[in-house]
């Protein structure tokens, strides 16, 4: 087993690893930006280092900067949480070079699953839906309006090296595409220096519905059931929840063993997520494999009574998974309180929290770094809290959800708190009637001042 371990990342899921870690008798060591000098995973770890200035690429992102951090604190494993350098296989590669344990998937895994088209050409080969379109990256513009012509209007404009919903566009019309082609190709090139594209189909009314795997190194999987992450801003997700009310037995089944199979045909080693989309009549098309522990892991933990972060760094030790594939018995959603002004267009909101009361009790769970006085940096992402109520059925797990709401109370900056409070209390998201064009509808009531 581990002796210690860097954390190389801020925030409440640094934090996260910490904890489990402590529980584990392994020693942590936290990096820090002079950004993040008072965050709590500071505080916690057992030992700290400063990695570089407030920039994310001046610190968090500066691999010899963290690899020097974990050599000079003899740390003999890294967990990148999710992230800055959780997907970079170049990261991955460096640790392996300088004998440090990369608690996650190896440089080939990160990149045959990175790469959107080639991750497209994997599960294929494995038998694995995917849903139809181009065979690897398009050469031209007209190569793609053939294609699209031939599988029919709307399609998907992807490039291949894109996240976030940045280098994506949806196209309804022919007469539109090659706008939509050139810009979605300037924001892929813009955000990750790489513009090359695919086409798919789009698939209408889709749910967004990711299933939570486990492999070890002797290439066995096993799945931990689904999230439901349909609701969604610009591909942002905003609020997670499983077992999804979309979901039947027969389903699961099916893409349980489809995200096995999926992580099977690569060996795939440690925690993933195989990300699918779901059509009306329940047909499922493989998306993406996430390399790497999700934002929304601890809705899965809730329902199955699991600890992820404890798993990942078993099975990096090297300690095989027992193959049991899990079905969740309760109800967990999960709400992310970000930063930010839901009635000014979600705007982040960096500053210092003067009021900060995190809500209790039974099915309460707050994953989160910051505390009265904190100062939230405007370096990085706006995510400052994760609130999970877990209960035995979705009613009563929304009921706790709102309860909760009501009691969290931050004051000092603006934070999406009043957009869940509304979104519990709408009428199709209570019923289980939503897609991933869920929010396009969805309109704020006005703020009411108190």
């Amino acid at each position: 087993m581990f002796k210690k371990i860097l954390i190389a990342n801020r925030g409440e899921i640094a934090l996260r690893v910490i904890r489990t870690c402590r529980e584990m008798g392994i020693k942590s060591v936290a990096v820090y930006s002079t950004a993040d000098k008072e965050s709590l995973h500071v505080k916690f770890a057992d030992e700290a280092v400063c990695i570089g200035p407030a920039a994310s690429s001046e610190s968090y992102l500066k691999m010899a900067n963290i690899i020097a951090a974990a050599e000079i604190t003899n740390s003999d494993a890294i967990h990148p949480g999710y992230g800055f350098l959780a997907e970079n296989a170049q990261f991955s590669k460096i640790c392996k070079e300088h004998k440090i344990k990369f608690i996650g998937a190896t440089a080939e895994m990160i990149n045959l699953m990175g790469d959107k088209a080639s991750a497209r050409e994997t599960m294929k080969k494995a038998g694995v839906p995917i849903i139809p379109g181009s065979d690897g990256i398009i050469e031209s513009f007209e190569e793609a309006e053939k294609l699209a012509d031939e599988m029919g209007f709307p399609v998907m404009l992807k490039a291949t090296a894109g996240g976030g919903g940045k280098g994506m566009r949806a196209c309804w019309k022919k007469e539109e595409m090659k706008e939509l082609w050139d810009a979605a190709r300037q924001e892929a090139k813009a955000s990750f220096g790489n513009d090359d594209m695919y086409i798919e189909k789009l698939i209408e009314e889709p749910r967004h519905i990711e299933i939570q795997i486990v492999g070890d190194s002797t290439g066995r999987a096993c799945h931990l059931s689904e999230r439901d992450c349909s609701i969604q801003r610009r591909h942002q997700k905003l609020t997670e929840e499983t077992p999804s009310p979309f979901m039947t037995k027969a389903l699961r089944k099916k893409m349980g063993e489809a995200a096995v199979l999926a992580s099977e045909s690569i060996k795939y080693e440690g925690a993933g997520t195989v990300e699918f989309l779901v059509d009306k009549h329940r047909n499922f098309y493989f998306m993406e494999m996430n390399t790497r522990i999700q934002v929304e892991h601890p809705i899965t933990e809730q329902v199955i009574d699991f600890d992820l972060i404890r798993e990942q760094i078993l099975v990096a030790a090297g300690v095989p998974i027992s193959g049991k594939n899990y079905t969740p018995k309760l109800h967990s959603v999960e709400c992310r309180i970000n930063a930010e002004d839901p009635f000014n267009d979600f705007r982040p909101c960096p500053g210092k929290i003067t009021t900060f009361h995190a809500p209790g009790g039974h099915g309460v769970r707050i994953d989160t770094h910051v505390y009265d006085g904190y100062v939230i940096p405007p370096y990085y992402d706006s995510m400052i809290a994760k609130l999970i109520t877990t209960a035995q059925t979705r009613e009563e797990a929304i009921n706790k959800m709102k309860r909760a709401l009501q009691e969290f109370i931050i004051e000092g900056v603006k934070t999406t708190i009043p957009f869940h409070q509304q979104l519990m209390e709408n009428p199709d998201y209570l019923a289980g009637n939503y897609t991933t064009k869920f929010m396009e509808d969805f309109e704020m009531k006005p703020e009411v001042e108190a």
